[in-house]
């Protein structure tokens, strides 16, 4: 017991400094200096959070926390300190886990809960990342109606998208009123649907900024085609319920065979059994 006691307190103590060290803000604004562009920096090969994943990990971080949104709130290295904060926690708790009764078992419970908490902030940034881009999928079309009906009205695209981006909520207004700032601050029309393809991962809206330089381009009416967009979405939309629908049965059938027909079948089944059984024993 006195071990264990000691252990804890070691353990405490390395505990205070990694703390401070995963919630203080890094006092270096270079590492910073990307979130001003709406990106995150990597850190360099002399920051110490590079050990904590390889490069090509951390840079998929930084995408993920790109397409869920949450620059420049949070950073790539606020999420390692907290991916260090975490493992630390784990890998200290495991310890005293194992330490209090040791067993195989309890040494594999405990490097399950460690490896569980080293991967969980990047598991959390790639669902929100996830869930944000299929929100702007669903919110599309909707939106490009609105712009359609804005532009026949006789407002110019711009002014159109700025209206729809004002009168709208979600990832997808935001993202559309971040592309009419970079217009207004001096990006060209090009440049800044590019911005916005760059900056999500939906296949349909990257569809729509290619249509629109396009038409830009060859002098396209911009009406036609975001009316010819708005439809095709509509349809793509409509497939994708219809065979979100037809995988229902498929996914029900596991429950349904494990979790509902046993039941089932004790519910109804059960008293003739045990009648006959009683029926049995008293021969």
């Amino acid at each position: 017991m006195p071990m264990l006691v000691t252990l804890a307190a070691i353990l405490l103590a390395a505990a205070v400094p990694v703390l401070v060290f995963a919630l203080v803000p890094a006092r270096v604004a270079v590492a910073d200096k990307g979130v001003v562009e709406g990106t995150s920096a990597v850190p360099d090969a002399s920051s110490p959070l590079r050990f904590l994943a390889p490069r090509a990990s951390i840079e998929r971080l930084q995408r993920g926390l790109q397409l869920a949104g949450l620059l420049p709130r949070w950073t790539v290295h606020r999420v390692l300190r907290a991916k260090l904060l975490a493992t630390v926690a784990a890998l200290a708790v495991g310890t005293l886990f194992v330490l209090a009764a040791p067993a195989p078992w309890r040494v594999g419970a405990a490097l399950l809960v460690t490896l569980i908490a080293y991967l969980a902030p990047d598991l959390v940034v790639g669902s929100r990342a996830k869930e944000r881009q299929n929100r702007i999928r669903r919110e599309l079309p909707d939106a490009l109606d609105q712009v359609t009906i804005a532009i026949e009205a006789g407002l110019g695209l711009e002014t159109a998208i700025a209206r729809t981006a004002q009168h709208g909520a979600g990832p997808l207004a935001e993202e559309l009123a971040r592309t009419i700032q970079d217009m207004r601050v001096g990006f060209s029309r090009k440049e800044a649907w590019l911005a916005l393809s760059a900056r999500t991962d939906v296949p349909d809206l990257r569809r729509f900024a290619r249509a629109i330089m396009q038409a830009d381009q060859y002098g396209v009416s911009i009406a036609h085609v975001v009316r010819t967009q708005a439809q095709e979405l509509r349809g793509k939309r409509r497939q994708r319920a219809e065979e979100a629908a037809m995988k229902v049965p498929v996914k029900i059938l596991f429950p349904l065979l494990v979790c509902i027909l046993p039941v089932l079948f004790i519910v109804v089944l059960g008293p003739g059994m045990l009648n006959l059984l009683e029926v049995l024993g008293t021969l």
